[in-house]
């Protein structure tokens, strides 16, 4: 059995490597954001989420939700980094969605849509079905708690009704709740990578009692937004 005490430790140095990957593939929008503080500000930020990788939650190694939370983690790193160098949590917000836009644009297109057929798939809605049964137990208190929704064969081929976000635990939990409605919007960035034709009228980081995502594939995204990242989506 894993050891949770252990999990996020002895996988550091993936996460730090995907850490500066990330930052690699956003280099010129960290350059644009933060100017010549720009390489001492990414080096701050690593060491913040360095030291952060043993507080993460751990929510049984469960993927790609456990992926969630790093990332959730190194977006926590950047915002306290951000914060200390005087920016708003909407300026924070437009930096974390840009910076995912950079982090998908780094793969070829062709790549990416290659997981469209993996995530409509009967066995993927099958496995997401029964995962949604197994969260209620709340085996892990840090983790998701969510609803399979069956699709009506029109507008929607499936969706998943988030009632606890483990992103949102982790972020009340480190003081910093306020950038979570800020990185929800990356989800229309992966949408629209992907292909998955999300839908997302409310969240639980907006102060709503769900998430409400419906994906159709091939279909359009429509996904709600603060007033600070409207003119960048």
């Amino acid at each position: 059995m894993t050891d949770p005490s252990t999990y996020y430790i002895a996988r550091k140095k993936r996460f730090l490597l995907e850490f500066d990957l990330v930052a690699k593939s956003a280099r010129s929008v960290i350059d644009g954001y933060f100017g010549e503080n720009a390489s001492t500000s990414t080096a701050e930020a690593r060491r913040e989420f360095e030291n952060l990788i043993p507080q993460l939650p751990y929510i049984g190694g469960k993927q790609p939700f456990t992926e969630f939370i790093v990332f959730t983690g190194m977006l926590l790193a950047v915002y306290r980094v951000s914060k200390a160098n005087g920016k708003t949590v909407e300026q924070t917000g437009e930096l974390v969605y840009e910076i995912g836009r950079a982090f998908l644009k780094s793969f070829p297109t062709f790549l990416l849509r290659i997981f469209t057929p993996l995530n409509f798939s009967r066995r993927s809605q099958n496995r997401t079905r029964k995962q949604a049964i197994e969260s209620h137990a709340r085996e892990y208190p840090a983790d998701y708690v969510y609803n399979f929704i069956e699709g009506d064969g029109v507008t929607f081929d499936y969706g998943v009704d988030y009632l606890e976000c483990a992103s949102c635990k982790f972020l009340t939990k480190q003081g910093a709740p306020e950038i979570a409605p800020y990185i929800c919007p990356v989800d229309i960035l992966f949408s629209e990578a992907l292909d998955w034709g999300l839908t997302r009228t409310t969240t639980l980081a907006s102060g709503a009692d769900r998430c409400d995502f419906r994906f159709k594939k091939g279909g359009p995204t429509n996904v709600a937004v603060p007033a600070a990242l409207q003119n960048l989506v």
